[in-house]
């Protein structure tokens, strides 16, 4: 891992579609989480909202039952299904850095998308997109190496797959790189540094909770293409995705109200639409 990438907001890549500018927005949240007898989120309440949802595939969270019934809500709402493969720790739900070989990473990523793409086609529904979970998303976002591996896993199972990365991270660089169609993703939810990439999770203020506030951020970054960094500086942040974690407290109502405050705005809501 000795590539890192360089600060966010100012690497984005030409290519990078920019849906805010026509204000139209994809809303995808994780979902499927739960495992066994632990419930984790509300996906029932969320999937009415979300446009596309990034189902766990076994390994952060979730399993095969859940991973089918949660396939089968999203066919039932028309949300666009995506793998969202993480790091096999559901001790730590998959927040915590692992160290791997980067074909190791890749073997990882490429079974988890295999598993889900299994369970769509048995409800004759096919995948839509990739989003990495957790540490493995933070660490693919800052190093090359690591986001190629992930873009190599999603290319050599589905090439017409859309591949989700931070705005601006490695990961859009590598998608771009072996020919996937990206999607940038901010977050209304979390807070940013001033180099565009997020406050990491174990420090104060990196999770924002308060419903109005994110509603807020949320049209802010859709209609300006601009936060706030906890800083106090203004930074430049634009992208095709905005994210709602699943494991947020009240995720269903926030996930209620940053639809209705889109729709409110007159900016559509929309899934991104694949190429192929």
């Amino acid at each position: 891992m000795a590539e890192r990438c360089g600060d966010v907001q100012r690497d984005r890549r030409p290519g990078t579609r920019i849906i805010s500018r026509v204000l139209r927005i994809d809303l995808n949240g994780d979902v499927g989480e739960s495992f066994g007898p632990y419930t984790i989120g509300d996906d029932e309440a969320m999937l009415r909202y979300l446009t596309s949802a990034n189902v766990a595939c076994g390994f952060h969270g979730g399993d095969p039952s859940v991973m089918r019934r949660t396939v089968a809500l999203a066919v039932a709402r028309g949300v666009a299904i995506g793998a969202h493969p993480g790091f096999a720790d559901l001790e730590g739900f998959g927040r915590r850095n692992i160290q791997m070989g980067v074909r190791e990473v890749e073997d990882l990523v490429t079974y988890q998308i295999g598993a889900l793409a299994g369970v769509a086609a048995a409800a004759e529904a096919r995948l839509h997109h990739v989003k990495p979970h957790g540490a493995l998303y933070g660490m693919a976002a800052r190093y090359r190496d690591l986001a190629d591996a992930v873009a190599r896993a999603v290319v050599a199972v589905d090439s017409t797959l859309i591949l989700f990365g931070l705005a601006g991270s490695c990961l859009i660089e590598a998608g771009s790189a072996v020919g996937l169609r990206t999607a940038a993703e901010v977050f209304a939810d979390r807070a940013y540094r001033v180099d565009g990439s997020l406050v990491p999770r174990d420090q104060p203020g990196a999770v924002i909770d308060d419903p109005k506030a994110v509603v807020n951020r949320a049209l802010r970054i859709v209609q300006d293409g601009t936060i706030g960094a906890v800083s106090g500086e203004v930074i430049e942040l634009r992208g095709d995705t905005i994210c709602l974690h699943g494991d947020t407290h009240g995720a269903g109502g926030l996930a209620a109200r940053l639809r209705s405050g889109f729709e409110g705005a007159g900016i559509r809501v929309l899934a991104i639409e694949m190429g192929g």
